[in-house]
């Protein structure tokens, strides 16, 4: 088995693992989303006067469209389908009204669900330094061949892998870094349950993982893969997938100065 896999499976199952996981992914909950207050008067006043074309309208205008329905992304997508489609206009209103200006407002400012807040968290973390180097922009990573870590967004590491690493695979990336000379690019996911949704997080860091490029490619793993046991992501891990380079974001620090 990868040496780096084997020391995370360790470092879970021997150490106080989540206590030192938290300082890579403090995912607390977000307070209630704001509401602009102006744009609530104008919600509250199509409300009461029942206008809507102009309610739905506005309440497309919050982060959190307050109710979940096939439809509604088109009509954010395309504010003149409005206008040309009032039977849908009307049929999202009813559900509205149906619900209360109260209730409104609740599902308008509920806190964003924890995992869509996780996937920040890993560069966050990377931008304390916690690497011994703080990430930099493209124009100082290329301007020597010292330890750094890029600066970028995930499309902007993509690009910069792509142009400069070989890296063929159209997805963006988490990590692109230079280490005792060596390039590294790697994505980093928390898994914090098994079966659906995390079953493709998992896929799509082996993904990663296996890409042939002209730098170490790495999977940064972090949660429930690491419980041993007959669940699918620990087989694929110790068997399937023993050879990558799979690791917890705690051990990373080490793999890359080893290179």
């Amino acid at each position: 088995m990868n040496y780096w896999t084997k020391l995370s499976i360790d470092y879970a199952n021997q150490r106080h693992y989540l206590d030192d996981l938290f300082s890579v992914y403090p995912t607390i909950p977000n307070g209630i989303r704001e509401i602009d207050e102006e744009l609530w008067k104008k919600i509250e006043l199509s409300y009461n006067s029942q206008n809507n074309i102009e309610l739905v309208r506005n309440l497309l205008k919050l982060e959190l469209f307050p109710i979940k329905d096939s439809y509604v992304a088109y009509l954010k997508r395309d504010k003149n389908s409005i206008d040309r489609n009032p039977n849908t206009v009307d049929r999202l209103s009813g559900m509205i009204y149906e619900m209360g200006i109260d209730k409104l407002f609740e599902r308008a400012t509920e806190p964003k669900e924890t995992n869509r807040q996780i996937g920040p968290l890993f560069r966050r973390w990377l931008n304390k330094g916690s690497l011994g180097v703080k990430p930099v922009c493209l124009d100082v990573f290329t301007a020597n061949n010292n330890n750094a870590i890029l600066d970028a967004s995930d499309g902007e590491m993509k690009t910069f892998a792509s142009e400069n690493l070989g890296y063929k695979v159209d997805k963006g990336l988490d990590l692109v870094a230079r280490f005792n000379g060596n390039y590294v690019i790697g994505e980093a996911k928390f898994l914090t349950d098994f079966g659906g949704h995390q079953n493709a997080q998992f896929n799509d860091a082996i993904n990663t993982a296996k890409t042939k490029a002209k730098a170490t490619s790495i999977a940064i793993l972090d949660g429930v893969l690491y419980i041993p046991g007959q669940n699918k992501m620990y087989i694929n891990l110790t068997k399937k997938y023993r050879n990558l380079n799979i690791m917890s974001s705690l051990v990373l620090r080490d793999f890359l100065y080893q290179l």
